[in-house]
């Protein structure tokens, strides 16, 4: 295991400046300038186009319930998200100063440089394989991967141990922009592919291969998985439900506004949308498949809903598997809690919260992870570790000495400074993102390694997820 610690590990790296402009130290100690692409993503979609891929995924949500009667709150998610028909991921232009949400990677390079460094850190702890793969889900502009790969090549063992590098990534413009950045950008007189499958990284001709599922990624060769996902599982497909005073569970489904829309179903909330909340008449099979588990019991009374993410804990699983038997690790950073929510669906646009009902595939629709149940997800086929505090996480890797590093970096110069600590303050302060994004490890099951900076999981977070109760009146 590496014991010079972060502190000694970051020095002399480059730094992003607010406009956009790389700054790299010179062995001399004086500065050298070239240009960076910016987190904007200056060629926003039309609001045009914008309205007419709403209106057209609008249209055929509808429908599909008047076909086929009220959805699932997962499955209206999960058109929002991903359908051909105007879903919000296939129009890429999500990520970035300009654009509905920004990412810690986007914030600062501290986030991804960080990153690195806790990687090259457990790769040490697991032996050194010779043989690793990256694998990112959900890589977003790819900027998160790209500086890990940037850091990595200061650390030439472990560089050289990188096989490729696995994106999973449904949306074919993210494909493009993801390329752009870890590949270089399509020469004008080539022919550029809506949805990049392969290609060859500039870092070191690494290959960088996409993929639609984690499972279309080959866990059967003999390279240890070193996997990130970062506000991955936030975007995947929930169900909600209430407790009825039968001790039974109703499902949230989304209706067509429209009175008298569905016979089976009565109506939980109105919306000036399309689109309104119902809560089913009787139990639904999602219902009697994700609650059997006596806490969801014993924990809650009429009135009371709650939030389960299946998806998540086929795809914690599945990762848990592959992390055991490839010898790898995997780091979840995410917002949300180690408990079991409620109401915490909601659509995000323009930097702000929007009505998740309102004009389907033109807003990002999130909703907070359930740490507990990915750890329960993983029983028996890997350790977890965590969650932990964002905030807590980069200033135990080795942050402020990061931050202090760059701030001399640039000299004299105020407004890089102050633009410097302003992200510091974003990515740790526990009333930015310091408290509400978490961190998760992910280690081999049969080990007794303990992953820095967390400690050895209890007993008790290992039986079952945590199912705390949160009232919310009901009439």
């Amino acid at each position: 295991m590496i014991r010079t610690g972060p502190r000694h590990a970051l020095s002399s790296w480059h730094v992003r400046s607010p406009a956009g402009l790389r700054i790299r130290p010179h062995a001399q100690g004086t500065l050298s300038l070239r240009c960076y692409s910016s987190t904007s993503n200056g060629s926003k979609e039309p609001p045009s186009s914008a309205s007419s891929n709403s209106a057209a995924l609008c249209k055929h949500i509808r429908d599909i319930i008047v076909a086929t009667g009220p959805m699932t709150l997962a499955k209206y998610m999960q058109l929002s998200l991903t359908s051909p028909v105007g879903g919000y991921y296939t129009r890429g232009q999500a990520i970035g100063g300009d654009a509905d949400f920004v990412t810690s990677p986007e914030i600062s390079q501290m986030f991804g440089e960080i990153m690195a460094v806790w990687y090259v850190l457990h790769w040490q702890m697991l032996g050194s394989p010779a043989d690793t793969v990256f694998v990112e889900l959900g890589p977003g502009r790819g900027t998160l991967v790209d500086d890990v790969l940037r850091v990595a090549r200061r650390f030439p063992r472990f560089f050289a141990s990188i096989r490729a590098v696995h994106l999973v990534e449904r949306s074919p413009e993210l494909r493009r922009i993801q390329r752009d950045r870890l590949c270089g950008p399509v020469g004008a007189g080539s022919r550029s592919p809506a949805a990049p499958v392969e290609a060859v990284s500039r870092h070191a001709a690494i290959p960088v291969r996409w993929h639609d599922l984690l499972e279309e990624i080959d866990m059967a060769a003999a390279a240890a998985p070193m996997v990130m996902a970062h506000e991955f599982f936030d975007a995947l497909p929930v169900h909600r439900f209430e407790k009825r005073h039968d001790g039974h569970w109703s499902e949230i489904l989304v209706d067509v506004a429209s009175k008298n829309s569905s016979a089976a179903a009565s109506a939980v909330s109105a919306s000036p949308s399309a689109f309104r909340l119902v809560r089913s008449r009787s139990v639904t099979a999602s219902a009697a498949m994700l609650l059997r588990d006596s806490a969801y019991v014993s924990r809650f009374t009429k009135g009371d809903h709650i939030e389960v993410c299946p998806e998540a804990a086929r795809i914690m699983a599945q990762l848990a598997a592959w992390i055991t038997s490839r010898r790898g690790m995997a780091l979840v950073v995410d917002y949300g809690q180690d408990w079991t929510q409620g109401d915490t669906f909601r659509g995000v646009r323009a930097h702000s919260f929007a009505n998740p009902l309102d004009a389907p595939g033109s807003m990002d629709l999130t909703a907070d992870v359930d740490f507990s149940y990915l750890r329960y997800a993983a029983k028996g086929k890997a350790r977890c570790f965590g969650p932990i505090e964002q905030g807590a996480f980069l200033h135990a890797m080795g942050i402020q000495p990061r931050l202090e590093q760059l701030l001399r970096s640039v000299g004299d110069n105020k407004t890089m400074q102050t633009d410097l600590v302003d992200r510091y303050k974003r990515l740790t302060d526990p009333y930015s993102m310091g408290r509400i994004y978490k961190a998760m490890a992910v280690f081999p099951a049969g080990g007794d390694d303990t992953p820095i900076p967390f400690a050895p999981p209890s007993k008790d977070s290992l039986n079952r997820p945590k199912v705390e109760k949160i009232t919310t009146s009901r009439k």
